[in-house]
């Protein structure tokens, strides 16, 4: 039964994990054509050029100068690929704004035509002048120059796992980051008519689970497996390069640089979009952090759950309330709270009554700017019963967790201390201690108004 109980175990960890598990090779693959990135469906889908422009590019290099990691140091692989300026030209093809001319090797092109016209010479005596001649080499209105600048290994490394009496699972995971710069250089006066910069994260994730058990007197039971996937660097490369051209395209459309023969209105469409995904970029920070404020001025809540008593009787019970609140936001971190509270409070036996507060509070957010923020909040209030009775002040103390569903609505989950300067909430006056509570809830916030800076 144990051994089942073990091995289903370890079965629900390996189903739970990613397919990569259920593809593992079994045999010698055949060589298939490169596969394609996300940004190469931007490249080809970009506006029709009005003339293509002669581009060189005589390298455009990793200037990185590092080797690839290793656990035990490094060795003498390098971390990205040295091929980036074959990356680049193929970018340039698949744009169709481009016309790219021999540069890189530019000495072999210069040699073989110099063959050609040695051995025309010889062969070719007298010399007939009705005979082709070479044609002359084309020249580059614009040099592409930059390349790959950093890359940045464990920017982001962590994982999880659990082990219980010899069966468990782990999960790593690691994040590297390269980032390149592409600039345009007119040869006609050497001015830099752009410069774009664009940087790409590299996943890698390790998934393992074991089991191992005496089941018996002398037989042991040790079962693993697991898998680890690592982006491929050359595709992470690849993409970022595409991502630049299509960049420089949109930017150099925009600024007049580049002139395209496609209606206005859907180069406005694709220009609006790009402008928007650099409004982002603008407003984020490393690890994806989003810098623009997520709410707006006013917030409405409407959220419920349970009280638990703690005053003078034994054995409390759960019980439910209500809440509606207002918010205004001071600053993006900052609000303040007004809310109106239907609280009911018992005990086992001995209490079951029904109180109302208006509660005023200061509430922070520590993580204005993102999507999922932990809170903090304090304040006063005023409480009586349903018979406007048993009138008392109060102050509380609370915490939680909201996560944004949009820009409009969030929910959220907290706990909440009641103290109470009161020592007869619960009708009855024993000890020197104030009567407390707890309240346990989840709420709703719907957000309107202007949009905070």
């Amino acid at each position: 039964m144990r051994i089942s109980t073990y091995a289903f175990i370890v079965l629900v960890l390996l189903m739970s994990s990613c397919g990569a598990y259920y593809n593992q090779p079994t045999g010698v693959e055949k060589a298939i054509i490169g596969e394609s990135t996300p940004a190469t469906s931007l490249l080809k889908n970009l506006p029709t050029p009005k003339q293509q422009v002669v581009v060189g590019v005589y390298k455009f290099r990793d200037q990185t100068g590092q080797y690839k990691p290793l656990e035990n140091g490094s060795s003498f692989s390098t971390a990205v690929t040295q091929g980036a300026t074959s990356i680049l030209i193929k970018a340039l093809e698949d744009s169709k704004w481009f016309i790219p001319i021999e540069r890189e090797n530019i000495g072999n092109l210069l040699q073989e035509r110099n063959l050609i016209r040695s051995t025309r010479q010889e062969y070719d005596k007298p010399a007939n002048p009705n005979d082709p001649q070479l044609t002359p080499l084309l020249y580059a209105g614009v040099l592409l120059e930059g390349g790959i600048i950093s890359y940045d290994s464990n920017i982001i490394t962590g994982g999880f796992g659990a082990r219980y009496f010899g069966a468990g699972s782990s999960v790593k995971y690691r994040q590297d980051r390269i980032t390149i710069y592409l600039r345009m250089v007119s040869t006609a006066n050497g001015k830099i008519l752009k410069t774009v910069y664009v940087s790409k994260t590299i996943l890698s994730q390790a998934i393992d689970a074991s089991l191992f058990r005496y089941v018996d007197v002398k037989r042991l039971l040790e079962v693993e497996t697991g898998y680890t996937t690592n982006e491929p660097t050359h595709m992470a490369v690849t993409e970022a390069i595409e991502k630049a051209v299509e960049s420089m395209v949109l930017e150099g459309i925009q600024d007049d640089i580049l002139k395209t023969d496609d209606p206005k209105e859907k180069v406005d469409a694709l220009l609006e979009k790009y402008k928007k995904e650099n409004q982002v970029a603008d407003n984020s920070q490393i690890y994806g952090r989003d810098l623009e404020p997520k709410r707006n001025r006013f917030g409405l809540e409407i959220s419920g759950g349970a009280t638990l008593m703690d005053g003078d009787y034994l054995n409390p019970l759960a019980r439910p309330f209500g809440r509606g609140a207002i918010k205004y936001f001071v600053a993006p971190a900052l609000n303040i709270s007004a809310s109106t509270n239907v609280v009911n409070l018992a005990n086992q036996n001995n209490l079951d009554v029904g109180y109302i507060t208006g509660d005023l509070n200061v509430e922070w957010l520590l993580l204005p700017r993102d999507t999922f923020s932990p809170y903090l909040y304090v304040g006063g209030g005023y409480g009586f019963n349903k018979k406007f009775e048993n009138a008392h002040a109060k102050t509380q103390v609370g915490a939680g967790l909201e996560y944004l569903f949009s820009d409009r609505l969030g929910i959220k989950l907290f706990g909440e201390y009641n103290i109470n300067f009161s020592d007869n909430i619960d009708y009855i006056e024993a000890g020197v201690r104030d009567d407390f509570y707890y309240k346990f809830g989840l709420g709703l916030t719907y957000y309107f108004g202007k949009k905070l800076k």
